[in-house]
């Protein structure tokens, strides 16, 4: 099964593909992007991305949101989704936040994107991309971010653990956020429930 993290942007524009090589430049990597013969650098809807060896890491696909196509399905399902994840309040959010969506970036990861040494390609050109569309995160099996990048609804799996940046909404609407450790069952609890967790490190 494939593994996938999204970019949801609240914006469209186009982004051609060696404005995102320049970023990884200067981040001192180095990978190929590769568009579909019959779109250009600056008009694509799928690009391949390699390693300076051409392993290829993974597949990024970009759907706008119209009244069609998959980037209106993608959004039907997410919020069907979310409705059985918490906090509630973080759901609520999103869901509401879905209405501003104009485009969604995919990235199908292979296993060896996922690599040390590979792994910075992807989540470099997963940030510039955010940065342009200026939007919100999301990771199989771990959830949505907010627009600041803190995780706020829990999707991760009954054995996960670790730091992990996240964020709950205040009373007045604010993100609150915080560091918290996943595998501590009274921080998930509060997390869930929409509070900061005892114990966690405000950021």
């Amino acid at each position: 099964m494939s593994y996938y993290i999204r970019v949801l942007g609240t914006e469209n524009p186009d982004i051609h593909l060696d404005e995102i090589l320049e970023a990884l430049d200067q981040e001192g990597l180095n990978a190929r992007l590769g568009a579909l013969k019959h779109e250009t650098p600056e008009k694509w809807t799928r690009v391949e991305l390699r390693n300076e060896n051409d392993k290829l890491l993974a597949v990024i696909e970009r759907d706008a949101v119209t009244n069609e196509g998959m980037g209106k399905e993608e959004l039907d399902e997410f919020r069907a989704s979310i409705l059985d994840f918490q906090p509630s309040a973080a759901a609520k959010w999103l869901n509401s936040f879905f209405d501003r969506v104009q485009v969604i970036y995919a990235f199908r990861l292979l296993p060896i994107g996922m690599e040390e040494d590979n792994y910075p390609i992807i989540t470099t050109t997963q940030s510039y991309i955010w940065e342009k569309v200026k939007g919100i995160l999301q990771a199989d099996e771990e959830g949505f971010s907010n627009e600041e990048g803190y995780h706020i609804l829990w999707q991760f799996p009954d054995d996960v653990d670790g730091d992990w940046n996240c964020a709950v909404l205040s009373a007045d609407g604010k993100w609150e956020n915080f560091s918290m450790d996943l595998g501590n069952k009274d921080q998930q609890k509060a997390f869930k429930s929409g509070q900061v967790p005892p114990g966690a490190k405000r950021l």
